[in-house]
């Protein structure tokens, strides 16, 4: 096995990609780090959610003000995460807590899904949750409450009567006095954004029906809000099957505006007449911009702008897969960007009438949650997702201005720091592919001062397929991607066709086309790397999760591109996609694919499981036991397959983990193992520091297999 070569001068030692140590360890990844959810606001206070992999993956709500009060409110043995459409978002909202000064906040409980009320007082005391809905096999999501009325209008999702296997969904009014909770509007197959207006006498909402995401098609619905919080005269105001709409919300004076992709890119509009339902862009149609002010709705409670008066939206939008910040004046149309860094990464953007708040992230810092002032566009970061990662940044950066020496108070001026040792920053690419077509990615060079691979050496790839498949990829620092790339892998971040970000017709590539499309894209983009002298074509490694691993298992089987893969909860059997998954995706199927039975011959042509006779790569799996999205034995089926075949296989399963892991234990022991299978696959000496997983895993079948 190859390894470490020798030195050189300036301390640089020469060493094989792949064999480069490096400080940002799994460990370091799961120490103290976090991923920051919901955002709400109340006053001149942030309210969010953060997932802390530390504590068994549990959701914990935190506030900050800006007079410095603040810290957790959900307390231990609780989470605050909702399970409706199985993903979840909207998990939790806050308002007055009617005797002054105070706030309530309502939040869904992990474990049994009722809704808890917890008291914040006015000098910060937390007070106890307390449970609000009976216990039932009830979901709720995506809230938002008439105080004057003392009722929440959400999603609910029945799983006590459910019909053909299917929950039951709907619009819910909960009487935030005893719990008790009827449905107001129903019928459809799907709902959410119930929105109040701020008079309190409107409501507004989406919803679709099977085979449609919202991302596809869905309707914007408005009606009048009663005393007991029924609805009355309902009417449909936007959208259709093949119009989606993100968004719907109120202005401070009560215009209802929206999102729509009715142009093929997701502008903001407003309806001018409700009664009459007359709608027109909020931007002028001469400057109606190719860029996207919208996103897939996979979870609850997503947001892109919002309102600091009634003449000035603060928005979010995405250009190239770049996200940006800017203001627009309603009554001219008129968008101005506002500076902030470049490659800057921006979600779930929450305004009021001073500030805002909004989840961002720069390729050299963390993803963090950000107060940005308004009056002088100023930003003060209030949560970062890794304490590790300063830590980390301090010993790279001595030489640097510290930026990094967060007060208590959690507040700092952000900067744009300079690269450290061992951040490779992404760089946006275009690449051609099948059809003539362009497609997109962002490519992440190996990189660690530290090191150099020997003269002649390229660099292993890893081509990451996102998952979804309509996500898109960030160029946010993820220190996932930094523990391939300061081992010395090149890495590219692929935004296949079907990925959001660059229009609606792009993101249609994938109809009928899923498990084509992509793993075109994902070949063409390796290819493109290795054309350009950028990576070995003999080491190219592809690896997604969910989506993003059909794709990974796909380009497996049916390609002949890729050396090596990582699966984590790939979908590689689509008929028993089709039986079992929820009911969110369980018709998603019909539009990536095709309607079942009808187009039953595709389903098996684009099921890797079919495939297995045409792979010879060695594959690692990993499975979270309790996933009901891709259940375990879709893995078990692969693996056994595999195994069989006489394959290089390493197989890991993780108790507890639904799909997407959120155990520190799960995602450290994860990253080791995938890390030591490519090192045993293709023949290089892992770092001294990587060199034991434990516990150890089992490779099936690489006994006498020659290293490539």
């Amino acid at each position: 096995m190859s390894g470490t070569t020798g030195g050189a001068s300036g301390g640089t030692v020469i060493a094989n990609y792949g064999a480069w140590e490096s400080s940002i360890t799994s460990e370091l990844i799961v120490e103290d780090s976090i991923s920051i959810g919901d955002i709400a606001m109340r006053g001149d206070a942030v309210y969010w959610s953060e997932t802390r992999p530390g504590e068994d993956g549990r959701s914990v709500i935190a506030w900050h003000s800006a007079d410095g009060l603040g810290g957790d409110v959900t307390p231990p043995g609780y989470s605050a995460r909702t399970r409706v459409h199985e993903y979840g978002g909207g998990a939790f909202c806050v308002t007055d807590d009617g005797d002054g000064g105070g706030s309530a906040v309502y939040f869904s409980n992990d474990v049994d899904q009722r809704i808890y009320r917890q008291l914040i007082g006015a000098d910060g005391s937390v007070g106890a949750p307390t449970p609000i809905t009976p216990a039932a096999d009830m979901r709720y999501a995506d809230g938002d409450i008439c105080a004057r009325r003392q009722v929440m209008l959400c999603v609910r999702e029945d799983h006590t009567s459910a019909w053909r296997g299917e929950a039951v969904n709907a619009i819910a009014a909960i009487d935030l006095r005893n719990g008790g909770s009827r449905v107001v509007v129903s019928g459809r197959a799907f709902y959410s954004n119930p929105r109040i207006s701020p008079d309190g006498t409107m409501l507004a909402w989406l919803s679709w029906n099977h085979p449609n995401m919202p991302w596809d098609g869905c309707e914007l619905w408005v009606g009048a809000l009663l005393d007991d919080g029924g609805v009355a005269d309902a009417r449909r105001i936007a959208g259709g099957v093949d119009e989606s709409i993100f968004q719907p919300t109120w202005s401070p004076g009560g215009t209802l505006h929206f999102v729509s992709d009715r142009t093929g890119w997701w502008n903001i509009y407003r309806c001018t007449d409700i009664a009459g339902g007359a709608v027109e862009p909020v931007r002028v149609p001469v400057s109606v911009l190719d860029a996207e002010f919208g996103m897939p709705a996979w979870v609850f409670g997503l947001a892109t702008y919002g309102f600091a008066s009634e003449e000035r939206i603060v928005c979010a939008y995405t250009q190239g897969g770049v996200w940006q910040l800017g203001e627009i004046d309603a009554a001219s149309g008129a968008l101005t960007p506002i500076r902030m860094m470049s490659n800057v990464d921006i979600g779930n953007l929450r305004v009021g009438a001073n500030y805002a708040a909004f989840i961002t992230g720069l390729p050299r810092t963390p993803t963090m949650l950000m107060r940005w002032d308004l009056a002088d566009n100023s930003g003060r970061a209030i949560q970062q997702t890794s304490d590790a990662l300063w830590r980390l940044d301090r010993e790279h950066m001595r030489s640097l201005r510290d930026p990094y020496d967060w007060p208590q108070e959690g507040v700092y001026q952000i900067v744009d720091v300079p690269s450290n040792n061992l951040t490779s920053l992404p760089q946006a690419i275009e690449f051609s592919t099948t059809g003539g077509k362009t497609a997109h990615g962002f490519y992440y060079p190996p990189t660690n001062k530290g090191y150099a691979a020997p003269p002649g050496e390229k660099p292993p790839l890893i081509v990451i397929s996102h998952g979804g498949p309509t996500s898109a990829a960030s160029t946010a620092l993820d220190l996932r991607k930094q523990f391939w790339t300061s081992r010395g892998f090149a890495l590219l971040d692929v935004n296949y066709g079907g990925s959001s970000g660059y229009g609606r017709a792009y993101r249609q590539r994938l109809n009928g086309n899923w498990g084509v499309v992509d793993v075109d894209d994902c070949v063409n983009g390796a290819k493109h790397l290795v054309e350009r002298g950028l990576a070995d074509g003999a080491r190219l490694i592809i690896r997604g999760s969910s989506a993003g691993g059909f794709t990974t298992l796909l380009a497996l089987t049916t390609r002949d591109a890729f050396s090596a893969g990582a699966s984590y909860y790939g979908i590689c059997e689509l008929e028993a996609l089709m039986r079992d998954t929820h009911k969110f995706e369980s018709r998603y199927l019909d539009t990536l694919i095709g309607a079942f039975p009808e187009y039953e011959e595709r389903y098996r042509e684009r099921s890797a499981i079919n495939h297995i006779d045409g792979i010879s790569a060695p594959m690692i799996v990993m499975q979270g036991l309790d996933d009901e999205i891709v259940p375990p034995n879709q893995a078990e089926l692969l693996v056994n397959a595999l195994r069989d075949k006489g394959l290089p296989v390493a197989y890991l399963t993780f108790a507890g983990e639904r799909h997407g892991f959120r155990k520190a234990d799960s995602i450290r022991r994860a990253l080791d193992a995938e890390l030591y299978f490519y090192s045993q696959v293709f023949g290089f000496a892992p770092p001294s520091a990587d060199g034991a997983v434990e516990p150890p895993i089992h490779i099936y079948n690489l006994r006498g297999r020659s290293a490539r």
